[in-house]
């Protein structure tokens, strides 16, 4: 085991900024996709200088980036190993937990039986239950909610279970009430990854989604590394959806975003308090705002302005931090349909405590970050991965 000077890791996921299909992208429905590539190709060039300063543009095969020479940082890209290209199991496996099985999805809906319980026990009816656009289906389906106070489920291309509901006609309390009913009633062969609450405003004609989102996940089916440094006497803040994907397993303290500059600005927060263990921070609008609604000039935006903000965290940061910067999967933008996209994602490694200019290369599995966070802290190991600890260390 590497000896580490290492107390804290700021692990950043720019949710879905992947790099380019992975070699069995055809077998999910993706073909010629590259989020960080093609929203560079499409805007003629990206100014992100603090992550390339770090060596994002030296990532192997990376494309639409500028290289530097002498990169102050260690990169490389990785692999999923999961039969998956969503949030839930790119999460679980960067922490340790590899998903060989995918979870349900459901094309034409959910079956009759899950939508009766859920009726039933709820107390209130359904409309929709059908994959669709979350935007789409407000202006679809919103009046006839409001009018009937029936509520919209509807799934996609991931293994949700999604409950919209307008804040003025199912309070919120109730609303996540009903998503734990549901999360209660999809088990065995009807376990979707996660549950979500889709709550708006508005009338009809202008409906919007609120930052009062909330996920309801499975619980990983084993320890992750999360689980590791909480029994270890660690802290492990969740910043964003964190605490929501991990079901609060593993976690000791957590704060909801509004959105991504938000997520900055908790985690800038957290690293004010010094505690040892882990921030692990999801910046979610590149996926939830520009990802899925194929918006390519708000994802480069989007990827500029965090890249403007980069340099806030890094003058915050101790000498025995480290920052980490990754994705969960894909979502370009330029592709057809809504859908995630099966990608590499990029990895960042900077600190006082590190070398520069290492390049990782590939690596076979998102689980490799869980399983170096581990030997940092010097816990038992995680059940996935190969830790790069001795290769990036001073």
């Amino acid at each position: 085991m590497v000896k580490s000077n290492i107390d804290r890791v700021i692990w950043i996921v720019l949710d879905s900024v992947g790099m380019g299909a992975m070699p069995d992208a055809e077998l999910f429905g993706d073909v010629d996709v590259n989020t960080i590539g093609h929203v560079s190709q499409a805007l003629g060039g990206l100014k992100v200088p603090n992550m390339e300063s770090i060596g994002l543009g030296n990532i192997d095969e990376i494309q639409g980036l500028n290289k530097v020479e002498s990169p102050r940082g260690c990169y490389g890209r990785f692999a999923e190993a999961s039969r998956g290209k969503d949030t839930t199991t790119g999460h679980w496996e960067m922490a340790g937990v590899v998903s060989m099985v995918p979870f349900p999805t459901y094309p034409n809906g959910f079956p009759e039986e899950i939508i009766k319980a859920f009726e039933k026990a709820t107390g209130r009816g359904v409309i929709g239950n059908k994959p669709a656009s979350g935007t789409v289906i407000l202006d679809e389906l919103g009046e006839e909610h409001m009018k009937t106070g029936k509520v919209i489920v509807y799934t996609s291309a991931d293994s949700v279970f999604q409950i919209a509901a307008h804040e003025d006609v199912v309070p919120l309390e109730e609303l996540y009430n009903m998503c734990r009913i549901a999360r209660d009633i999809l088990v065995k062969e009807h376990a979707v990854a996660r549950v979500i609450a889709r709550p708006f405003v508005g009338k009809p004609g202008s409906f919007t989604r609120t930052p009062n989102r909330r996920d309801f996940s499975l619980l990983p089916p084993h320890d992750t590394v999360l689980d590791k440094l909480k029994k270890a006497g660690y802290h492990v803040m969740a910043v964003g959806k964190i605490e929501d994907i991990f079901s609060g397993q593993g976690i000791t303290e957590a704060v909801h975003t509004t959105d991504n500059m938000d997520g900055v600005d908790k985690t800038l927060d957290y690293m004010k308090e010094n505690k040892k263990g882990i921030i692990f921070t999801n910046l979610v609008d590149f996926d939830m705002k520009w990802g899925h609604r194929r918006d390519y000039k708000a994802y480069g935006k989007g990827l500029e302005d965090f890249d403007a903000r980069l340099p806030e965290i890094l003058n915050a940061m101790e000498d025995s931090d480290v920052l980490f910067i990754t994705a969960d999967h894909g979502c370009d933008p330029t592709a057809p349909g809504t859908d995630h996209t099966r990608e590499y994602v990029p990895f960042l490694a900077y600190g006082k405590a590190l070398k520069e200019n290492v390049n990782l290369g590939t690596r076979n599995t998102f689980a490799d970050i869980g399983q170096t966070i581990a030997e940092i802290f010097g816990t038992e190991k995680i059940q996935n991965g190969e830790s790069f600890l001795k290769e990036i260390v001073k």
